[in-house]
C-alpha cells in the first residue's frame, strides 16, 4: 500500500485531496456499500446528505493518522465510513434542531422529507455505524467512538440550554465546541492510531491534535458565519445569530460594545428577529471592536497547539499532510 506522495509536493489542501484521492475513494466505496437498508427511503435520505458535497475531513484525518503511525492496511476505509455515518447522523439531527433549510447550498433532508424522517434516518446511521464498528473487535476503538458520541449529545444539549442567551461564558462556548465538533475529529485521529497499534503517547498526541484542530475548525466556521460569501458558505450570513446562537465573535463583541448595543443584540437573540439593518450594525461593531480578529486569533492559536502535537512524530508524508490540513481549517471559505 502506498504511503502517499513525496513530502515536497504537498503545498496546500488541494495537493492533499488529490494525493489521497484513491484512499478516500475507498472510503466512498464503503459508504455506498454500507447503505444497504431494506427500507429504500432510508437509503435515499441518507444518500441525499452523504452526497451533498462534504469533504470527508474526518475520514481523511483518520487515514492520515493511521499512516503517520505506520499503518499499511486498508481497514481504515471501513472505519472512515463509520465515522462519516456518525457525522452525517449529527447533521440530520442538527438541521432539525436548528430548523435549517439549507446545508452546503442544498435543501436539507428535513426540508425535503420532514423532521420525523430526518431524525429516524439519523438514528439509523448511528445504529448502523455501531453495528459495523463492533466488527473490528477492538475495545479501544469501541470506547473512543462511544465516548465521542456521548460528548456530541452533551454538547448539543448544552448549546440548547444557552440558546437565545447572550450571557454564555466563553469557557462554556469552548466546551460546546469541544464536545459537538472536536470530539469526533479527535476520536477519528485516535482511532487511526489505534488501528496502527501505535503507542499510548502517540495515540494521546493525535487525540489532542484532533481536539485542538476541531475547536479551531468550529471557531473559524462560526466566524465565517459573519464574514464569508453566503453562496460559498451554503447558508445565510448571520444565521447563527438569527437562531439565537452566541458564538465567539458575538461573545467578544458583547464584552466590548455599549450597553445600548448590547441590549439591542440581546433583544434580537431572544426574539429571533434580525433585520438587514440590525445585521449591518452588528457587523460594523464587530469590525470596530476587532471581534472577527479576536476569534480568528483564537482559532490560529488552537492550530498552533495542534501542530505542536505532531512534534513527537518523525517527518513524513502523512505528518506534512496533517500539518497542511490543520492550516486549511482556518483558511477555508466554506
Amino acid at each position: 500500500m502506498t504511503q502517499g506522495p513525496v513530502i515536497a509536493t504537498l503545498h496546500n489542501m488541494s495537493d492533499v485531496w488529490e494525493s489521497y484521492r484513491s484512499e478516500l475513494d475507498g472510503v466512498e466505496d464503503r459508504v455506498r456499500k454500507n447503505l444497504d437498508s431494506s427500507v429504500t427511503l432510508v437509503n435515499t435520505v441518507a444518500a441525499h446528505i452523504l452526497s451533498g458535497g462534504g469533504k470527508r475531513v474526518r475520514p481523511l484525518l483518520l487515514l492520515l493518522s493511521a499512516r503517520l503511525c505506520g499503518y499499511t492496511g486498508a481497514e481504515h476505509h471501513q472505519l472512515g465510513s463509520i465515522v462519516e455515518f456518525i457525522h452525517t447522523a449529527t447533521l440530520l439531527h442538527d438541521d432539525v434542531v436548528d430548523d435549517a433549510d439549507l446545508r452546503r447550498g442544498r435543501r436539507t433532508a428535513r426540508k425535503v422529507w420532514g423532521n420525523q424522517i430526518s431524525i429516524l434516518v439519523g438514528d439509523y446511521l448511528y445504529t448502523k455505524a455501531m453495528c459495523k464498528v463492533v466488527e473490528f473487535q477492538s475495545q479501544g476503538i469501541n470506547e473512543v467512538l462511544a465516548e465521542a458520541c456521548k460528548k456530541m449529545a452533551e454538547g448539543e444539549v448544552l448549546q440548547l440550554y444557552y440558546n437565545g442567551n447572550p450571557s454564555m461564558p466563553e469557557i462554556d462556548y469552548i466546551k460546546i465546541v469541544e464536545h459537538k465538533t472536536a470530539g469526533l475529529i479527535a476520536a477519528a485521529c485516535r482511532m487511526g492510531a489505534i488501528l496502527a497499534e501505535a503507542s499510548e503517547p502517540q495515540q494521546d498526541a493525535l487525540f489532542r491534535f484532533g481536539q485542538y484542530l476541531g475547536i479551531a475548525f468550529q471557531v473559524a466556521d462560526d466566524t465565517l458565519d459573519y464574514i464569508a460569501n453566503g453562496e460559498s458558505l451554503g447558508k445565510t450570513i448571520g444565521q447563527d445569530l438569527r437562531q439565537g446562537k452566541a458564538t465567539l465573535p458575538l461573545l467578544h463583541l458583547l464584552q466590548q460594545c455599549s450597553e445600548q448595543d448590547r441590549q439591542m443584540i440581546k433583544d434580537r437573540m431572544e426574539t429571533r428577529t434580525l433585520s438587514t439593518t440590525d445585521l449591518e450594525r452588528i457587523l460594523s461593531l464587530m469590525a470596530n471592536f476587532g471581534s472577527i480578529t479576536y476569534a480568528m486569533d483564537r482559532a490560529r492559536a488552537y492550530i498552533t497547539a495542534a501542530k505542536d502535537e505532531l512534534d513527537c512524530f518523525e517527518d513524513s508524508t502523512a505528518r506534512r499532510a496533517l500539518s497542511v490540513a490543520a492550516d486549511y481549517m482556518i483558511t477555508r471559505d466554506r
